[in-house]
Order: C-alpha cells, then structure tokens, then sequence
C-alpha cells in the first residue's frame, strides 16, 4: 500500500501546478493575469453541482467530474482554441492513464472512468459538467470585460453559443442581465444605481 500511496502522493503535488497554469486563451483577449486552471475548475465544479440539481441529474456526479475535467493539463498545458489547430491534442484519457500509473487500482479506475464519462459526453451529469466549464468561461468573460478587457465579448458569446442544457442557458441569460457587482449590492440591501 504504501507504494500505492507514493503515486498518489506524486499526482498531489502535480495536481498543485494547475495553481500556477494560467487559462491561455485570455491572453489573446488582452487579459494580463488570466485565471489559474485550478480557479477556472472549482467554480465550474459550484456551476456543475447547480446545473445538475435543476436538470434532475445528480449534482455531486457532475460536480466530481468537473473536478477531474482539466486535471490533464498538469501535463498537456492549456491549449487554447488557436493552439489546438496546430498540434495535436493529447487524448484526456490517455493522460489520466499515465497520471494515474501506480496509484490503488480503485483510485485509478475511479479517475479513468470520470475522466472518459466527461469526454463520452452522453450521462446527463458530463452533459451538466460541460455546460458548467461553458458557463464559469461565460462568467469569467464578464468578469475581465468589467475590467475593462473588451475583447473577452468573443469568449463570453462563444460559450453563450455553445450551452445546452435548459438551466445553463436560463442561467447564462440571468448572468448577462446582471452587474458583476449586483451580488455585493443585493447583499448590503443597496439599490441599484
């Protein structure tokens, strides 16, 4: 067991440089500090668990599985949409595979079969967890377009375009109608101005 603890112990300290890796495809919105890929997969796991609750899916599956959705990027780096056109995209599943080498066998099978169940595209929770990593770059872009990054205005319809379950794109329209701040208004009882 204790082998079997040392690559889990390993995958750890990798999992911790998705901290560090940056969201590409914000630099080309002009974006100086884009997100970390570790940011980007914890709001998408919050956005996963809501879709999911509300399509009748289960809400900790598709949350689970948004967890795991970008974990390969320890090793592939975010490719962003430009960069996919030019090199080959390194299959999700094989990655896990290797990352995964060594682990306890029900660890690993655990992690292979969320990290196919995402890329398979067909349970109703992958289907949430993807409308969840759409949504929290939507979000995201109306963030950075607050701050004054016009530019993200691609990214924020883009994904708009690219949701299909009835809540995300119910959810999606409520977010656009919406000040990134009206939270924080809504919360000290302030009228909006």
């Amino acid at each position: 067991m204790a082998d079997d603890l040392s690559a889990v112990a390993h995958f750890l300290y990798e999992a911790g440089t998705l901290k560090h890796a940056r969201r590409t495809g914000w630099w080309m919105a002009g974006v100086r500090d884009p997100e970390s890929v570790a940011e980007h997969s914890w709001r998408t796991s919050l956005i996963a668990s809501i879709i999911a609750k509300l399509e009748g899916a289960d809400p900790a599956r598709a949350a689970f599985l948004a967890v795991w959705h970008d974990s390969q990027e320890t090793r592939t780096g975010d490719v962003n949409y430009l960069g996919k056109k030019y090199s080959t995209e390194a299959d999700p599943r094989a990655v896990t595979a290797d990352q995964t080498v060594g682990m306890p066998e029900a660890l690993a099978s655990t992690v292979r079969d969320l990290v196919a169940e995402y890329e398979a595209k067909e349970s109703a929770e992958a289907i949430c967890a993807r409308d969840a990593d759409k949504l929290e770059c939507l979000l995201q872009g109306i963030e950075y377009k607050a701050q004054g990054y016009e530019n993200a205005q691609r990214w924020i319809d883009n994904s708009r375009g690219r949701l299909v379950t009835e809540t995300g794109q119910r959810l999606a329209d409520e977010l656009l109608s919406q000040g990134s701040l009206d939270w924080l208004r809504a919360a000290l009882d302030e009228k909006k101005a």
